[in-house]
Parts: structure tokens; C-alpha cells; sequence
């Protein structure tokens, strides 16, 4: 089987304290997008990854996509194995979500493969072990994400509005970003504001900057972060914001062809521009056709 698995954006991002054994707790805004990774699924004797769009992500255990199925394997206990091919499309160090997409995609599509007949609840909770975006990214659409990533309020109206995706050369690594971050009082995440505008399916009550906690910490790595946001304003996004922990900004447009006009526009400046929506899905089965790599 073949699965598209959607990267994610963070509307708004609030880090409201540490837990007793030293994670960060979280209040975000995330919706998934088109933009995603493409994985085939076979069944096999054997557990393996190859991996191609990407030479720098690993195909061994280092990858969340292989140590996904590994703890779908160690939770279920079946013996079962399978060929996973990993395509890459969403960039790495980006703070859209990739890995966490493909090890979500993973645990749905072996779900099924193997039969092992889990339920949602059952993979969210084996997706919280492999990291904070995971359960995310097996429900999707646009949630409110708090805690260390396990409570999740779906809401099911999100509207499908035209982004432009820019990331500066370099990634970053989340775990760097988050050991540098000290709380910062000036930052005071939109979630009402976006959310009335989410619900309204009006971009243009969105706010200019919708507020990530995380965002002055990436910039000090890296302050073309702050260029791009004012690039794609400049362009006529009606919202810009870095997602995660960076580096890729998103801006979202009033329609899809003045995002084409702003990615045509923008592709000169930046390394890596797309044009992408949001999207209602965490991931999406396709055909058993090969894809053309």
C-alpha cells in the first residue's frame, strides 16, 4: 500500500511549563497540510527502510518511521515484518512535521497491513512515545494540542486556504531549540483569534502574526527566519508565522493564484518556496502505481 502522510503547520505555539520529568508542556494551534512524504508499505519476512528525496535522513533506527514500526511490532506482538520506502518531499529541520508525519502514516498503514486491529486511542498512544507531534499527525485537520502533545480537540469545520512554504538553507534541530528557550512574557499566542477565524473560514480575521513562543530562540540561529515572514507579508500573505521550531515559514494568501504570484516571486530570493493548502487529513491512501520519483 501507498500513503501520502501530511506535514503540519503550527498556527499559534505556547509553552506553558515543564512537567515532573523535564518535558515542556505545550498550547498549540497545528492543522495538517497537503504537502506531505510518500510511503510504500509491503509485507515482508524481514523489517526494513530505504529512504530517497533526502540523502541527509537516515534509513535505520535513527528514522521515526522505522522506529515506528519496531514499537507497532513491540506493542502488538507480531511477528510480522514489511518493506518500507520512504520518500521525501518535506524538508528536514523545518518544524513542518515530517518525521512525525511518516511515523504516523507508518503506524496507520501497518495497522491495517498486518491486521493488527488497533484503535485510534491504541496508535495515539504508541505515537506519543516516538515523540510530541506524532498523535497529531495520526488525527490531523486543525487541533488544539496541549499537554506533552496527548490532548488533542479536534475541529472538524477547518477551512482549506492557499499557503506558500519558505525555509532558509539551513534546518534546525528542535531539541536544540528547545533547550535555549527561556520564557518569554512578550509573546501571547493568538488561539482565539485564529480559531474565529478558522471557524469563520475568513482569513482576513487571521492575525498578521499569529505568535510562536519558539520563534525569537530560532531566530537568533537564524534571522533570515524574520525575512521570510516579512517577505511573504510583502507579497501579500495575509499571516505569516514560522511553524515549530523553524526554520520553514508559512504565509497564507486569500486565494491560490496570488500564492502562485508570491511563490514565483519569492523563489528567486529562497532556496526552497512551495505552494501548498491546508487539509482536513492526517495522511491519504493512494493507488498500488508506483509513484514517479
Amino acid at each position: 500500500m501507498r500513503l501520502i502522510a501530511h506535514a503540519k503547520i503550527n498556527w499559534t505555539l505556547e509553552i506553558t511549563g515543564t512537567d515532573g520529568r523535564g518535558y515542556h508542556l505545550l498550547d498549540m494551534l497545528t492543522q495538517s497540510i497537503d504537502l506531505g512524504d510518500t510511503l510504500t508499505l509491503t509485507a515482508s519476512d524481514e523489517l526494513t527502510l530505504s529512504v530517497s528525496g533526502n540523502d541527509a535522513v537516515p534509513a535505520d533506527e535513527r528514522n521515526l518511521a522505522f522506529r515506528a514500526a519496531a514499537a507497532l511490532r513491540r506493542y502488538t506482538g507480531i511477528r510480522a515484518g514489511a518493506a518500507i520506502r520512504l520518500h521525501k518531499s518535506v524538508p528536514s529541520g523545518a518544524g513542518l512535521g515530517g518525521g512525525s508525519a511518516d511515523a504516523a502514516a507508518v503506524l496507520a498503514g501497518l495497522n491495517q497491513l498486518w491486521q493488527t486491529g488497533l484503535s485510534q486511542h491504541d496508535l495515539e498512544s504508541i505515537g506519543l512515545q516516538l515523540g510530541a507531534d506524532v498523535p497529531f499527525c495520526l488525527r490531523g485537520g486543525l487541533c488544539r494540542v496541549q499537554g506533552i502533545g496527548e490532548r488533542l480537540t479536534p475541529y472538524p469545520a477547518a477551512p482549506v486556504w492557499p499557503l506558500v512554504l519558505v525555509k532558509p538553507c539551513e534546518g534546525l534541530s528542535t531539541a536544540e531549540i528547545y533547550h535555549h528557550y527561556a520564557a518569554d512574557s512578550a509573546v501571547t499566542p493568538a488561539h482565539d483569534r485564529v480559531l474565529k477565524a478558522a471557524l469563520a473560514n475568513d482569513p482576513r480575521l487571521l492575525p498578521r502574526h499569529p505568535g510562536n513562543a519558539l520563534e525569537r530562540v530560532s531566530e537568533s540561529f537564524l534571522p533570515e527566519i524574520q525575512q521570510c515572514r516579512e517577505a511573504l507579508l510583502a507579497a501579500g500573505a495575509v499571516c505569516a508565522q514560522m511553524s515549530g521550531s523553524g526554520s520553514a515559514v508559512f504565509g497564507v494568501f486569500p486565494d491560490a493564484d496570488s500564492a502562485a504570484r508570491a511563490a514565483a516571486i519569492l523563489s528567486g530570493s529562497w532556496p526552497w518556496v512551495t505552494c501548498c493548502r491546508t487539509s482536513a487529513s492526517p495522511y491519504e491512501f493512494v493507488s498500488e502505481e508506483e509513484p514517479a520519483l
